[in-house]
């Protein structure tokens, strides 16, 4: 038993690694799933397609390694943070589809709630903003909207998780219903200072707080699955974001990471200490081990990967994700075309629900090169806006190298435009499968097969280090269109 099993339970697919003792990669398996858009603004998932596709790949993950479950000393998950799911205890059946992060139906409640005065409080305990990215309006829509959920749930008939909580439930066969500090965070539910759910917040939002789950640290004994043929002990446990920062070995205040898969998440290390943001970031806790949280600042863009998809699936201008380098290599270097990709809403640090995308600067001459150019400069100015308001409330993340991972980080066009834009050094793992190595590290030392956190942070690799090569008043010019751009669509 020398290998450890890591899910990875995304928004648009399902994933799972096989470690080996070295933390090594030795094999995987990826399946996607359908979305479900049943409204503008709208964002569900069938909470069986999440469950499936998670076993299918541990199936195949496992088949492809030449290993059985007897094989895996431990599991470690992470997974897809704030989206919601509502249960009932008996059966294990969902009472509704799992509603996403990226879901915008609760914004009316968020407005109301903003103008009876609750931010503040909002603010204070969980460290988030009133906005409907967080699961806890997601939580009073699905009591408000299902018949009889409310009355259940005060009977305790029904249980609530975030996607950890629904895959463990059922790897146990509805042994345990817990989550980890991490996901708890984000339920918008929790107090992160006293570290246990905020009866404040569930009176606020009339949730019982019998639906809730038992928060554990992010390496603990969360139950043990049998689903894979042998008992295998679920040991680690951490939303997306926070994965990456402990695959990034992120363990220092001031260390700095972004994660570019549907979204984009930069998250700043700021120590036992919360920091709360003065420009509308995200206060979090970015891992939690022995009892004791380490905290961190967040910003959260919405769409970043997922423009790329609305290139191949929307304007079907690609067939494959690569395709989009070489179109924006090849665009009109006279064209400045900027693409605002507000398709659910802007996040961080604007926060507002309501703005949908736009495209600025178009002519006759404008194609698939330049939506495909404009596209991935996004993503690069999206994180600029994020750095800015880090360095407004820290004061010295501008000298921060910026460690990356997640899919479009393999795109060497965007790296070089993000480290351009940002003007600072933006440095390439190599492994960029830090969400996946942060579950298995945190299951893996847990269960006594990998190191602690100064030896692991020092396996940590550079496989490539893009250094900004634009002038700055070019830099100037190209992100004050962009602030230009977002004005505009805020304002449409």
């Amino acid at each position: 038993m020398t290998h450890i099993l890591a899910i990875d339970q995304g928004t648009t697919s399902s994933r799972a690694l096989v470690f080996d003792a070295d933390m090594k990669i030795v094999a995987s398996a990826q399946e996607e799933f359908p979305q479900h858009f049943p409204a503008s603004g709208w964002v569900e998932h069938d909470a069986d397609d999440l469950w499936s596709t998670t076993l299918s790949t541990c199936r195949a993950a496992l088949e492809k390694a030449g290993l059985s479950a007897g094989d895996i000393t431990a599991m470690g998950i992470t997974n897809q943070r704030e989206t919601t799911l509502i249960w009932d205890r008996a059966t294990g059946k969902p009472i509704h589809n799992a509603i996403v992060w990226q879901d915008r139906r609760t914004s009316d409640l968020c407005q109301t709630l903003k103008e009876q005065g609750f931010e503040t409080t909002v603010r204070d305990r969980t460290g988030l903003l009133l906005d409907p990215y967080f699961s806890a309006t997601k939580v009073r829509w699905l009591l408000d909207n299902v018949d009889g959920a409310q009355a259940r749930a005060e009977a305790g008939e029904l249980a609530f998780g975030t996607v950890d909580s629904w895959l463990i439930w059922n790897l146990t066969d509805g042994a345990r219903h817990v989550t980890d500090a991490t996901n708890a965070a984000r339920t918008m539910l929790y107090d992160i200072r006293k570290g246990r759910w905020s009866s404040t917040m569930c009176k606020m939002l009339d949730i019982p707080m019998a639906l809730l789950p038992e928060v554990l640290d992010c390496a603990a004994d969360f139950g043990v699955t049998k689903t894979l043929g042998a008992p295998i002990p679920i040991l680690g446990v951490a939303g997306d974001q926070q994965a990456a920062t402990v695959g990034q070995a992120c363990f220092e205040p001031g260390m700095l990471k972004s994660t570019y898969g549907t979204g984009c998440f930069a998250l700043l290390n700021t120590g036992d200490a919360p920091v709360i943001s003065q420009n509308r970031l995200l206060t979090t806790i970015a891992y939690q081990l022995d009892g004791k949280p380490t905290y961190a600042l967040e910003g959260s863009i919405f769409i970043a990967g997922a423009v790329v998809q609305w290139l191949r699936d929307g304007l079907k201008i690609i067939d494959s994700a690569p395709e989009t380098q070489a179109l924006a290599e090849a665009a009109d270097p006279a064209q400045s075309l900027v693409l605002v990709p507000a398709f659910t809403g802007l996040g961080a640090p604007y926060w507002n629900a309501d703005c949908r995308g736009a495209v600025f600067g178009l002519t006759r001459n404008s194609g698939p090169a330049e939506f495909a150019r404009a596209a991935l400069e996004s993503i690069g100015f999206q994180t600029r806006d994020l750095l800015e308001a880090m360095h407004a409330d820290m004061g010295d993340t501008d000298t921060a190298t910026l460690r990356v991972d997640g899919g479009m980080s393999a795109s060497d066009y965007t790296m070089q435009f993000l480290a351009d834009i940002i003007g600072a050094a933006v440095d390439r793992p190599e492994v960029l499968e830090t969400t996946a190595m942060g579950a298995a590290w945190l299951a893996g030392q847990r269960a006594g097969v990998y190191p602690g956190q100064t030896e692991f942070a020092r396996t940590w690799a550079l496989e490539h280090q893009f250094t900004p090569a634009m002038e700055p008043e070019a830099r100037d010019t190209k992100y004050a269109a962009w602030k230009r751009a977002v004005a505009a669509t805020l304002s449409f």
